[in-house]
């Protein structure tokens, strides 16, 4: 995939303001425009699972997925880096506690939750929906995004100018917007919004959550 210089646009618009005095423990540097999208990193070592992984070992560096985008999407969901379930499993948001699939169901009016994961997928790009993360690598311990350090993030800017049709941005999480948001110019009729976390940990309700995530529907 071959990508075109993305203009700077005029405006941006932001339906969420991120939470006061929050600040990453992290710091975030430019990720190298990767030849392809369609893999991860070339060098990039994903994390082994098993019942001895905790956060008392040395961090080991993740990677994440491919992008999951159409020419025509419309919605673009950015998260900040695949979990430990997720990296096994080679999937969008795998952990059965994290409420992602849920939430976006709810959006999209339909049991996302309940479909085998590569019909996930065929919904979402039925609805006009993307996803990514805003990190491309970055050294971990465990799941937890407070634990993410030594950032390599993926350039935004890039895939944003192949999606023409694109109305809206989301970020998943405080840590996903934090990232997200430095690595975009300002974007002309491109709604960025900040969403409560989809992970459990994030515990203001799920009820709360899908109010703040219904706002979604106007990108579609």
């Amino acid at each position: 995939m071959i990508f075109r210089r993305l203009h700077p646009r005029q405006q941006c618009s932001s339906a969420v303001v991120t939470e006061r005095g929050s600040k990453p423990p992290f710091s975030v540097e430019r990720a190298p425009r990767p030849d392809s999208f369609r893999g991860q990193g070339a060098g990039n070592i994903v994390a082994p699972v098993g019942a001895g992984y905790r956060s008392a070992m040395p961090a080991d560096r993740h990677a994440s997925f491919a992008p999951h985008v159409a020419p025509d999407t419309r919605l673009l969901i950015l998260g900040s880096l695949p979990g430990v379930r997720s990296l096994a499993a080679q999937q969008y948001y795998a952990h059965p506690t994290n409420q992602f699939w849920r939430l976006l169901g709810a959006v999209v009016d339909r049991p996302l939750g309940d479909m085998p994961y590569d019909e996930r997928l065929a919904a979402l790009r039925d609805a006009k929906v993307g996803l990514w993360d805003v990190i491309r690598s970055a050294e971990r311990r465990t799941s937890s995004d407070s634990l993410i350090r030594e950032v390599e993030a993926h350039d935004l800017a890039a895939l944003i100018a192949d999606l023409p049709d694109l109305s809206m941005v989301a970020f998943n999480g405080g840590t996903a917007a934090a990232i997200g948001r430095k690595q975009l110019p300002p974007l002309d009729g491109v709604t960025l919004v900040d969403l409560p976390s989809s992970s459990a940990a994030h515990t203001i309700g799920f009820d709360k959550k899908r109010d703040r995530w219904l706002a979604l529907r106007g990108a579609l």
